[in-house]
């Protein structure tokens, strides 16, 4: 099983004890800054590693409980697995605790422990009423079943259990998928002396090797991931769940910032305009109007805008979901799924939040034509859902496409017997059009290859592969090479893959000079000079001469007698020919030398080629023919 990468969050009011939670549970201080020191408060996040085994990885993220850093807190939990709530024993439920639930809600993170801070201010009795009082705020909400435990984290008091509640729950929930593209909303950018820009941030989906060219979107900007760090160790990839830290080139520390997104994929849109389905906090202080301003918080990204409704002028007290769009002043990098928040500038609060039905949002007229229209858009037909969890995954299996999409097994059957998806290897699933465009990709990358190399059989198909893989599961890229072979768009010699139509060749250019040199060669029959001197003779670059022998070799012009020697294969077969008519069925070096006219540089090569191709066997002093 691979292993599994997860994230969690201390969420809460402000000096609960979140800091001092995140330290007791990792031995790890995650208030860095001078003023975090001076103030004690959290400003930026936080981040600290868990815990880890064979099986799991799992970062804590530390964020700001002040309301005034609600930005920060909303960048660090989204992206997250699991929330710790942190509740100090002596306050209670207070206006930031209920703020973070909310948000909490909204962006759909559904795993939760409720931690009961300081429980050595209090006495017995009051934790109770603290508890009771934690309850009563949770119900309705997706916590309210959470698990609570009590904690002090200057006794550590119950951090153990906790730690061990936390792995617990981790282990047996669903882990991010790996494939598919990567993506990282940067919430963190700074400079390190020497090495240049890093950025920081939760690995959304996919993952990132050292090494690998991405681009920082919306801003375009193609950069290289020079270093990677999980945990401050440094370290060759990093997937999806995971904290990673990585050093980029090619950009300055300038041309970045925090809501940037670094991506891998073309594939991911840039926008201004999404349909959305939103949901409103209980008790909205104001009322929000049609086009009201807002501020979207949108995985790292804060981004001012207005609220469009297509049903209704204003709302204030909306428990049901509401289907309208987001017009935003600048562009941003989203997908359907994508969870969001929107506060209100000012007077500061948060209005609600939601998720993206359609991040290609264009303008519609107000009326229920159009609701209906973002209800259509919304459920999605079967064979969208199927199709766009497969554009995100590239391949899947039956049992992953019911958990993915929510279809029941009878409809999924039914919808993948179209012709936009592909079966393939007995149990995978693919888009037909993902399948052609990597088969166009693979035919572009044989035709430059060719072109570049035009003396050699093909490119090795593992090396073809690895050039593929950081963008398509393996079991893909096979089967879509194997099915070109069958359809004769590509051809296989050995491990060798080339385009059907290609046959080596020797450029142009070379040609009189290699038919001089094979002429040259065939005219001084067995006593002939090494090789490389017949290359040199023809002004042939020294570092294609490998390539070219190769070449000579694989089309049955030449036989190597070692590494330096050859011989026309014309000469060689002849010399064959006359050693067996000259011998019996064993022979000696000296019967050898009487039959053929070679001296000991040539013959003890000639002889031993002979035992390689099993035309002849070594015993002891003598050889026996075997053909």
């Amino acid at each position: 099983m691979s292993k599994r990468y997860f994230t969690i969050g201390m969420a809460g009011h402000i000096d609960h004890g979140k800091t001092s939670l995140t330290k007791a549970l990792t031995n790890v201080d995650t208030d860095r800054l001078k003023e975090e020191k001076e103030r004690q408060i959290s400003i930026e996040l936080g981040f600290a590693p868990l815990y880890e085994d064979e099986e799991i990885q799992i970062s804590v993220i530390d964020v700001p409980g002040h309301e005034r850093f609600i930005r920060q807190m909303i960048a660090g939990v989204a992206g997250i697995d699991l929330v710790v709530l942190v509740v100090a024993a002596d306050e209670g439920v207070m206006p930031q605790t209920r703020e973070h639930l909310d948000i909490l809600g909204f962006l759909g993170i559904k795993a939760g422990i409720i931690a009961i801070t300081k429980i050595d201010r209090v006495e017995e009795e009051f934790i109770d009423l603290v508890k009771d009082d934690i309850l009563s705020e949770l119900k309705g909400t997706v916590f309210e079943d959470s698990p609570f435990m009590m904690v002090d984290s200057l006794s550590s008091k119950g951090i153990e259990e906790l730690k061990n509640l936390i792995i617990e729950k981790l282990k047996q929930q669903e882990f991010r998928d790996s494939r598919g593209a990567f993506r990282l909303p940067v919430d963190q950018v700074f400079t390190v002396k020497g090495q240049g820009t890093v950025v920081r941030g939760t690995v959304y989906e996919g993952k990132v090797e050292e090494g690998q060219f991405l681009k920082v979107m919306p801003k375009g900007i193609e950069v290289r991931a020079r270093q990677l760090q999980v945990h401050h160790q440094p370290s060759q990839a990093a997937f999806a769940g995971q904290r990673a830290a990585i050093n980029l080139s090619g950009v300055s520390r300038e041309d970045i910032e925090r809501g940037d997104v670094l991506v891998s994929s073309e594939h991911f849109i840039v926008t201004r305009t999404i349909d959305v389905a939103i949901r409103v906090v209980e008790d909205l202080e104001h009322l929000v109007k049609q086009r009201t301003p807002i501020k979207c918080h949108i995985g790292t990204a804060e981004v001012m805008g207005r609220i469009v409704f297509f049903d209704r002028n204003d709302v204030k007290d909306d428990s049901d979901e509401i289907l309208c769009q987001l017009r935003l002043d600048e562009e941003i990098v989203t997908k359907r799924g994508d969870r969001f928040i929107i506060r209100r500038p000012s007077p500061q609060e948060t209005i609600g939040g939601g998720w993206v039905i359609d991040p290609r949002g264009n303008k519609y007229r107000f009326g229920e034509k159009t609701i209906a229209e973002l209800e259509k858009k919304k459920v999605g037909t079967p064979s969208e859902r199927v199709a766009a969890a497969l554009y995100e995954a590239k391949s899947l299996t039956l049992a992953e496409l019911i958990k993915r999409t929510a279809l029941d097994e009878g409809t999924l059957i039914s919808t993948l017997k179209s012709d936009e998806f592909l079966h393939f290897s007995g149990k995978e699933y693919t888009l037909k059009k993902l399948a052609e465009a990597i088969e166009d990709d693979i035919t572009d990358r044989l035709e430059d290859y060719h072109r570049i190399h035009p003396l050699r059989q093909g490119l090795n198909k593992a090396e073809l592969i690895q050039g593929l893989e950081k963008s398509f599961p393996r079991n893909l890229l096979d089967f879509v090479i194997e099915n070109g072979i069958k359809n004769k768009i590509f051809s296989r010699k050995e491990q060798y893959v080339k385009a059907a139509g290609f046959t080596p060749h020797v450029p142009k250019n070379w040609e009189k000079r290699i038919e001089n040199l094979i002429a040259e060669l065939r005219k001084d029959g067995l006593k002939v000079r090494y090789l490389d001197d017949y290359i040199k003779s023809t002004g042939i670059p020294d570092n294609l001469s490998i390539e070219l022998k190769r070449f000579l070799e694989e089309q049955g012009i030449i036989m190597p007698l070692d590494n330096q020697y050859y011989w026309h294969k014309v000469n060689f077969d002849d010399a064959v020919s006359k050693l067996k008519e000259c011998t019996s069925a064993e022979f000696e070096v000296g019967d050898a030398k009487q039959a053929v006219d070679l001296s000991r540089k040539y013959m003890i090569p000639f002889l031993e080629k002979l035992d390689s191709l099993g035309l002849t066997k070594r015993v002891e002093n003598k050889r026996i023919w075997r053909i």
